[in-house]
């Protein structure tokens, strides 16, 4: 089977980390994809680069989808355009958060969402309520740049360990998810050192991409999901005119 993950910052490094972390939990079977968006943010951190991010990202998904990619997932955890994708796409489409939430629900009733900045904390609580996990989840800032996380000598990693050993303390966290794509590399490393599960988002959405696709069930198009009607887009998102993008 093959999966597409992208990446929807224009930062290709962030993508063979996000790539890695993908190839390591998948199937002997699978073949995993992995892109960067051509255009948009070089990170996504807030709403108004989520709102950036979303063109080149469906245009991803969609050259994915014609070459023959069976699922997609969307590889940062705003779970940015998530909604236009499925709309858009025949195949199922992910998104990490949702992913790494309905995996966390499976081992713990408490849960801490560490991610980067206080800009990213409020859209990631809105998620958290959308998904039905307000209950049992807390949503924390680490003071991190998105960016920063490729710098080894930029102090993220002290401040994402420092943000959750208060997570444990503090809110009795029971797992740990990691609330940035771009964490992915260190899942493995911080459950060990912190001896509680930590879920990272791209690997919970490869697994289920995976099951998806062994089910064969893909997103449902009544209401919501519904094919995108037939209209003209003006300007510079002509291109992206319903059943303009998927077919280019």
């Amino acid at each position: 089977m093959q999966i597409l993950v992208v990446n929807p910052n224009t930062t290709a490094s962030m993508t063979e980390t996000i790539a890695a972390a993908a190839r390591a939990v998948a199937g002997a079977w699978t073949e995993v994809i992995a892109v960067t968006s051509s255009m948009g943010p070089a990170s996504i951190e807030g709403y108004y680069d989520e709102a950036l991010a979303v063109p080149g990202l469906l245009m991803e998904i969609a050259a994915g989808e014609r070459r023959g990619a069976q699922a997609a997932i969307i590889a940062c955890f705003d779970d940015t355009g998530l909604d236009a994708a499925r709309a858009m796409a025949a195949i199922p489409v992910i998104g990490i958060c949702e992913a790494a939430l309905s995996l966390a629900s499976f081992i713990a009733q408490r849960f801490t969402i560490v991610t980067t900045t206080e800009r990213s904390r409020v859209p990631l609580e809105a998620l958290v309520q959308r998904y039905g996990m307000a209950g049992r989840t807390r949503v924390r800032a680490a003071d991190i740049p998105v960016l920063a996380l490729e710098n080894p000598a930029s102090g993220a990693a002290r401040k994402l360990r420092g943000e959750i050993a208060r997570a444990i303390e503090e809110d009795r966290a029971e797992a740990i998810v990691l609330g940035c794509a771009g964490m992915a590399d260190l899942a493995h490393q911080l459950q060990a050192e912190f001896e509680l599960p930590v879920i990272d988002g791209v690997g919970a959405a490869l697994k289920q991409a995976e099951a998806l696709i062994t089910l064969g069930l893909s997103t449902s198009k009544r209401g919501a999901y519904a094919a995108p009607l037939a209209k003209d887009y003006r300007g510079v998102l002509k291109s992206f005119s319903p059943g303009v993008v998927a077919a280019e």
